[in-house]
């Protein structure tokens, strides 16, 4: 049965621009995609991972509101150390929540010969119109995805996010059929995702994947735990401490790290 169109939302417009929420810039990311890059972390996001060390980016339609041409006016004093490689990412939260900012920014940016990457946890990734008409757009203006699978199984990525997978996988099928290139990320926590049989799962499942040009696995770290105290919010992996690096170098084994070089092209 087809399922009904999505209902449209009221997109925040100023002198004609869309409008985006930002929570905060970072001038010389060289995390997040290839080479030097300025990185927008864009505000809100559905999910509640329990390991996020920004909960202060969760809240939707709050932070410093900025016009395509804003962000770009504050990103482009730094296009001298961009190089071949680097150039513009939009980051989190989650920015496909802001699909209709990332589509009018990285038009503007392709116009001006700028690499653009999206950082997402695909969490909104529906093939439901009119929101998929809009991601197919974005995607003819992104270059790069870094795309964090927080878990492979789905009943486990639920309690670890509050929310399932099958449409976050549906998104990677949907990128390697389109062969769009992206970055595989997965966060490695003690007793929650590391552990043998779903990091193997996770590794096959890659591996059936036809535009993987990294895989990283993130070790856990609770840098943030601080906000949740601040914000009030009960941190729910009190007493987890970071993987050792043994375990680190087990999971990057089991996921084939060292199989995908593709961006060092």
């Amino acid at each position: 049965m087809t399922k009904s169109p999505l209902r449209e939302r009221k997109v925040p417009k100023r002198d004609g621009q869309i409008l985006g929420f930002v929570h905060s810039t970072e001038s010389f990311g060289a995390v997040d995609g290839p080479g030097i890059r300025f990185v927008a972390f864009m505000q809100g996001c559905n999910m509640r991972c329990q390991f996020c060390h920004n909960p202060d980016t969760w809240k939707k339609n709050v932070g410093t509101e900025m016009t395509t041409d804003e962000l770009l006016e504050k990103a482009l004093p730094f296009r001298q150390f961009w190089g071949d490689k680097g150039g513009i990412t939009l980051s989190g939260g989650e920015i496909l929540l802001q699909i209709e900012f990332a589509i009018e920014l990285f038009t503007k940016c392709k116009k001006l010969g700028i690499n653009t990457c999206l950082d997402t946890c695909g969490q909104p990734f529906t093939r439901r119109q009119p929101w998929f008409d809009k991601f197919q757009r974005l995607m003819e203006v992104t270059d790069i995805l870094l795309v964090d699978i927080k878990h492979i199984n789905s009943d486990e990525h639920r309690k670890l996010t509050g929310y399932r997978n099958e449409n976050i996988l549906d998104l990677c099928q949907y990128l390697s059929d389109a062969k769009k290139p992206v970055w595989i990320r997965h966060v490695l926590i003690p007793e929650r995702t590391d552990f043998d049989n779903y990091l193997s799962e996770l590794g096959d499942y890659i591996k059936t994947l036809k535009n993987v040009k990294k895989v990283e696995v993130l070790p856990y770290h609770t840098m943030g735990v601080h906000k949740y105290h601040e914000m009030g919010i009960k941190y729910k992996l009190e007493g987890i401490e970071p993987p050792s690096s043994e375990r680190v170098a087990n999971a990057e084994k089991l996921l084939h790290v060292e199989d995908y070089q593709g961006y060092l092209d």
